[in-house]
């Protein structure tokens, strides 16, 4: 049976529980997903953390080869994309927890100016104080009925009768005309520089020892 490459499995099942992994890919793939997983959590724990350093951490964890989590952090970097946006809504969500945890106790303390700047943090947060985007009324826009056309009349030009029969007789004159015109090929010009500029390049040479 084949199974997906370990970046497809580690984008679609990176924190699906580990059972549930192991009943549905080989071991050494399982292995490789946690570990995936293991290095993103210590990313996110450690966000300035360099690449040696998360490969020092978990080659002190784990007993494979430097490649083997160089290969794994390269994994991690190539979901980080679609894992932040999904990291943003759940920080969204555990801060608005922490805020109206906080907001509760404050109103408990009847501490109101800690209650006001828990409601505009909160705000904030949510994006409440912003106005709702309106959405543009695309439903509404009438396509316009374009026709192609060759008569110059729509732009307020005056047509000129009998167009075509005027083009081709004035093909049939001008290649008339052109019938006795040769080709010739290039030729180099005939020119002796040297002796041409001679006297100008002695006068030169005569400035340049006088500077």
């Amino acid at each position: 049976m084949a199974f997906p490459a370990a970046l497809e499995v580690c984008r679609s099942d990176l924190f699906t529980k580990e059972a549930e992994l192991r009943q549905r890919f080989p071991d050494h793939l399982v292995e490789k997903v946690l570990r995936v997983r293991e290095i993103y959590n210590y990313f996110i724990s450690n966000p300035v953390a360099v690449d040696r350093e998360i490969i020092a951490e978990m080659a002190s964890r784990h007993d494979v080869s430097k490649v083997t989590l160089y290969g794994d952090l390269n994994i991690v970097k190539s979901l980080l994309p679609s894992i932040s946006q999904a990291s943003r809504d759940f920080h969204r969500w555990r801060y608005n927890e922490m805020i109206l945890k906080a907001y509760k106790m404050a109103e408990k303390r009847k501490d109101t100016k800690t209650m006001e700047r828990a409601a505009s943090s909160y705000a904030k947060n949510n994006r409440v104080d912003l106005e709702d985007e309106q959405r543009m009324p695309y439903d509404d826009i009438v396509v316009q009925p374009f026709t192609a056309t060759d008569d110059p009349s729509v732009l307020g030009i005056k047509p000129i009768p009998n167009i075509d029969q005027k083009i081709a007789s004035m093909l049939e004159k001008y290649r008339a005309e052109s019938a006795d015109i040769d080709d010739v090929e290039f030729e180099e010009v005939d020119l002796e520089f040297d002796d041409i500029f001679k006297n100008l390049n002695e006068e030169n040479n005569v400035e340049e020892s006088i500077l």
